[in-house]
């Protein structure tokens, strides 16, 4: 920082020490008595802190513009991540509402479904029909048919074997091991 110069005091003492003022005839003037002035009352002594804060160079709260700088930084900080939890909560809760509400009509469309199904399985004539086929019930006194066409034999014995790996992926020692545990 740069220090203040003094400024020069008014009055005699501003100006070097010069001569006593001469008369014209060359005799010294008989000095005159003034009253003494009255001194200003004496000030306290300050702080350098306090006086460097009033140098100018301080500006609010007595800080430098890099303390200045950082304290903002700082607060610009703080308000950022106390509002980033926040808003990461917001904006997870919706997408996680966004999930519930697609489930939820999935879960609609289903239930919807489910009543018409009831509702056909509370009707008589629709539940006779399904034993029928399905299970091929017959009421009393009648007769029942099957019709098999050729190939439909094979077709309903591969639906029923279970699904086995080919043969030709196990080595020979494993093929021979199932064909001996399969009788």
């Amino acid at each position: 920082m740069a220090r203040r110069e003094r400024e020069p005091r008014r009055g005699r003492e501003a100006t070097p020490r010069s001569r006593p003022a001469r008369a014209r005839d060359g005799q010294p003037r008989e000095r005159r008595e003034t009253p003494p002035r009255p001194r200003p009352a004496a000030r306290k002594p300050q702080s350098r802190a306090r006086t460097r804060a009033g140098a100018g160079t301080g500006g609010a709260f007595g800080m430098t513009g890099t303390r200045r700088a950082a304290l903002l930084a700082m607060v610009v900080c703080a308000l950022a991540l106390s509002i980033a939890v926040p808003l990461r909560t917001y904006l997870a809760q919706r997408e996680e509402l966004r999930e519930v509400t697609a489930s939820q009509e999935t879960l609609r469309a289903e239930v919807g479904q489910l009543e018409q199904r009831k509702r056909e399985l509370a009707d008589p004539a629709h539940v006779e029909a399904e034993a029928r086929r399905r299970l091929h019930y017959v009421r009393p006194g009648e007769t029942p048919y099957i019709v098999q066409l050729p190939g439909d034999a094979e077709r309903e014995l591969d639906q029923q074997r279970p699904e086995t790996k080919p043969a030709e992926d196990k080595a020979w020692y494993e093929q021979l091991w199932d064909s001996a545990a399969a009788r």
